[in-house]
């Protein structure tokens, strides 16, 4: 039985290898870094993360959903605080953990998260049409969408070629399971891609490499000396959150995927962020668990985590035996494999089901996306979390009020639900719309919540009808109530 397990969980270490050795360079060379330090990030999620205790099946890594967070940092600070930078986003998410707050990311609203993918994926796909054809691509997300008007006339037509037929490969090779089983699109249509140009000797811009060793910068003390900058500490805290949120939603994804232990979550949040910490110690890009590698990890029949730390065994063994092999491969593919990647982001399917029944939902996803394409991936969530919280308090704030006519006896107005500042209008409007020449009799009893200003409304409307209107005694007990 133990010969059994080993072999499964060393065939799906294998696949997962090769799904992430491609998504490892290409997301570095999107973040604007070496390629190489995205297979550092890679092989120190295998080998630190993968060997702790926390989810048993998820594969960590440099992820795209940080993609564009790491780009922005690196423009603005510079490619060597970016190790500072990800040591202090890990220290944050080692406090988060150790404080057992791991669980409560699944507090955070479906729409914004689904929101956040979409603005990634939007940028990202935004910047990589410009790799696809060797173009320079402008600097904000924004700016990168505006830039695509003029981007037929840039573009080189042999990469551009490349990188389509990349993504052909990558939407075709699926089809064909069996193959698909064995080995995986990206590696192939990579591969390919890397055949094709040296071949035919095509005039393309290719990965540029310098090895593992020499891309490797530990923090020294000047970097440390940025963390009192307010902009620094913000990026931290938006790396720390961001990929504790993504790693946290992978795992409860990849829960649904098997029958085996459940995630640990705060675990999982400690090991997540001591991999970071390592990675940040190394000078390497931030990593988060990711649900494409993940998947395949359990697709290919993994067992235990022997198979994501075995994962990392074989990056290392590449980046040490066969570092040059990277300079074969074309930017234009990479760029095509992240085209691909960005558009799975975009969640197309979940906005059709929403837009059916929760409506007010796609709004917020909506909104916090475009809020991340023109601003930036931190303040985007933050415009999402603040109207998705909006949108929570706008819908249990349901106010109804009743009205019975008693005759000579007056009327008896009923006030059911939740009475908060936000449907105060529409209860003011319902109160003054009574004839002035009854008497009214007012009862709060059927309040489940009213606030402070409602109260004080209420108050005020009923000493403005003077003698006409008897407030019952359940003015205090609604306010109780609640």
């Amino acid at each position: 039985m133990r010969c059994r397990v080993g072999k499964a969980d060393l065939f799906a270490s294998l696949v997962v290898f090769l799904v992430a050795l491609p998504l490892c360079v290409g997301i570095a060379i999107a973040s604007g870094v070496p390629a190489e330090l995205g297979l550092l990030t890679g092989l120190v999620g295998g080998l630190v993360a993968g060997a702790l205790p926390g989810s048993s099946l998820q594969v960590s890594g440099p992820a795209a959903g940080l993609t564009v967070l790491v780009y922005e940092a690196v423009q603005r600070y510079g490619v060597e605080a970016l190790g500072v930078l990800v040591l202090g986003a890990g220290l944050v998410q080692l406090g988060l953990g150790l404080l057992r707050l791991g669980r409560w990311f699944r507090a955070v609203s479906a729409a914004v998260v689904q929101g956040m993918l979409a603005g990634i994926g939007l940028v990202l796909v935004a910047a990589q049409v410009y790799a696809l054809g060797d173009a320079a691509a402008p600097a904000s997300g924004l700016g990168k969408i505006a830039g695509l008007v003029s981007l037929p006339g840039r573009v080189d037509p042999v990469a551009l070629s490349v990188g389509a037929a990349t993504m052909g490969v990558l939407l075709l090779w699926p089809r064909w399971r069996r193959g698909a089983r064995v080995v995986p699109a990206p590696l192939v249509a990579v591969v390919l891609a890397a055949l094709v140009t040296g071949v035919f000797d095509l005039d393309v811009r290719r990965v540029e490499v310098r090895g593992l060793v020499d891309a490797v910068r530990v923090p020294e003390g000047a970097d440390f000396g940025r963390l009192m900058e307010v902009g620094v500490i913000g990026t931290v805290v938006a790396f720390a959150l961001i990929a504790s949120a993504e790693s946290l939603f992978s795992a409860a994804a990849v829960d649904r995927l098997h029958t085996g232990a459940r995630t640990d979550y705060d675990r999982e949040l400690i090991a997540q962020g001591t991999g970071n910490a390592v990675c940040g110690v190394l000078g390497g890009l931030p990593m988060t668990a990711v649900i494409v590698r993940s998947a395949a990890n359990v697709q290919a029949g993994a067992r235990t985590k022997a198979s994501r730390v075995l994962h990392g065994v074989w990056l290392l063994v590449f980046t040490v035996v066969v570092p040059g092999a990277l300079g074969v491969i074309p930017v234009a593919a990479l760029a095509g494999l992240l085209v691909h990647a960005g558009c799975k982001l975009v969640p197309v399917r979940e906005v059709r089901v929403w837009w059916r029944g929760h409506r007010g939902e796609v709004a917020v996803l909506g909104v916090t996306a475009v809020a991340i394409v023109v601003g930036n991936l931190f303040e985007g969530v933050l415009v999402g979390l603040a109207l998705a919280v909006a949108k929570t308090a706008w819908d249990i704030s349901h106010v109804h009020v009743e009205t019975e006519d008693r005759g000579d006896a007056g009327l008896v107005v009923r006030v059911l639900g939740h009475a908060t500042f936000l449907r105060l209008p529409k209860l003011l409007d319902a109160l003054e719309a009574l004839p002035r020449d009854r008497e009214v009799r007012l009862e709060l009893g059927g309040l489940r919540h009213i606030d402070h200003a409602c109260a004080a409304a209420l108050e005020g409307w009923a000493t403005g009808r003077g003698q006409e209107a008897a407030v019952s005694g359940r003015l205090a007990s609604g306010s109780a109530a609640a």
